[in-house]
């Protein structure tokens, strides 16, 4: 059975954009008069995949998983603890804010609530232009006409740069926060939940804005979300993670009609079905989700697991290739070796 550094070599040989490996990241727990550390919350404990240019990896699980830390992670936003990123193989895990700075025109995040994360004290025209006089030499026209050109080009009007955040719906502002992270024509995207806080229309304007752009633009997308319907409309690939792990990853098609983490297939019967005909078996998982501080032994898993056995609290199950691109990290499938 293939291991996951053997993963890592065969995908080299395609085109890969990003490398993810063993990252980690604990949140110390100070605790006594003197503050000392007392313990660790692992939101990231040991995460390793690729993404190939041009694909759009899918990141779900439920809240408190680590999606959102391992995306920030990426980005450099938050320092890793342990582990490597690597852009278009080039270590940038702990390179220095001036070394970093060409990066950032490379990689670029949309967040979930584009009111948050836009200045509201700011114009679009500014918001816009923003990354493109701290990051390039481009003159005044230069960046208007560009400015225009992103505005037309996620589906607004070149006469709205004029206007403010609050003048507009929250799908809207969400196209704003889409052009500004284009500004600068990043390679690569990280959109942390980008359409959970919208209507379920308008989330599916906003992903086929996404998707239009990605062919237009050659861009790669990280896209983390709780919702696997959502997921399952944008992602060639999928990584389903819980409690700071990876549980399963394989491509789209592979986790939806044939998944193999007890996990996953809860997740995946959890979904509504519009066919009210169709029996779906549904699992049900016992318990909550045990806390980051205070992790299970073994397989993090296990203890909502209905098939957990003895193993499973001794021995951390790693990623195993199970053919095809499909990975699962699980006892279940040891035998299978």
């Amino acid at each position: 059975m293939a291991t996951v550094e053997e993963k890592q070599t065969v995908q080299t040989d395609q085109e890969t954009i990003l490398k993810v490996e063993d990252l980690k990241k604990y949140f110390p727990i100070k605790g006594g008069i003197l503050k000392r550390t007392v313990g660790n919350v692992k939101a990231v404990d040991g995460v390793t995949f690729d993404v190939k240019q041009g694909e759009t990896l899918g990141i779900v699980g439920e809240s408190g998983s680590g999606k959102s830390t391992l995306g920030r992670m990426i980005l450099r936003l938050l320092e890793p603890t342990e582990g490597k990123v690597l852009f278009e193989d080039h270590d940038i895990t702990h390179l220095s804010h001036k070394k970093m700075r060409p990066f950032r025109k490379e990689m670029q995040i949309v967040f979930q609530d584009p009111f948050a994360s836009l200045n509201s004290k700011m114009s679009v025209e500014q918001l816009i232009e923003e990354p493109m006089i701290i990051q390039t030499d481009m003159g005044k026209k230069e960046r208007k006409k560009r400015i225009n050109y992103l505005l037309e080009k996620v589906g607004l009007r070149a006469s709205d740069r004029l206007k403010y955040p609050h003048e507009f719906s929250g799908g809207q502002r969400q196209r704003i926060s889409i052009a500004r992270a284009l500004a600068n024509n990043p390679k690569f995207v990280i959109a942390d939940e980008a359409v959970s806080a919208l209507d379920v229309s308008i989330q599916a304007q906003v992903l086929n804005l996404m998707s239009d752009l990605q062919e237009d633009l050659g861009l790669t997308y990280l896209f983390i979300s709780h919702d696997l319907s959502v997921v399952k409309h944008i992602s060639d690939r999928v990584g389903v993670m819980y409690l700071g792990r990876l549980a399963e990853i394989a491509p789209k098609h592979a986790i939806y009609k044939e998944p193999l983490h007890p996990y996953t297939q809860a997740l995946l019967s959890a979904i509504p079905d519009t066919d009210v005909d169709l029996e779906k078996e549904k699992v049900k998982l016992e318990g909550d989700l045990p806390s980051p501080s205070n992790p299970p032994s073994g397989c993090a898993f296990r203890t909502r697991c209905p098939m957990a056995h003895d193993k499973c609290a001794e021995v951390r199950p790693e990623l195993q290739h199970m053919g095809d691109g499909h990975y699962v990290a699980c006892h279940l499938y040891d035998e299978e070796q």
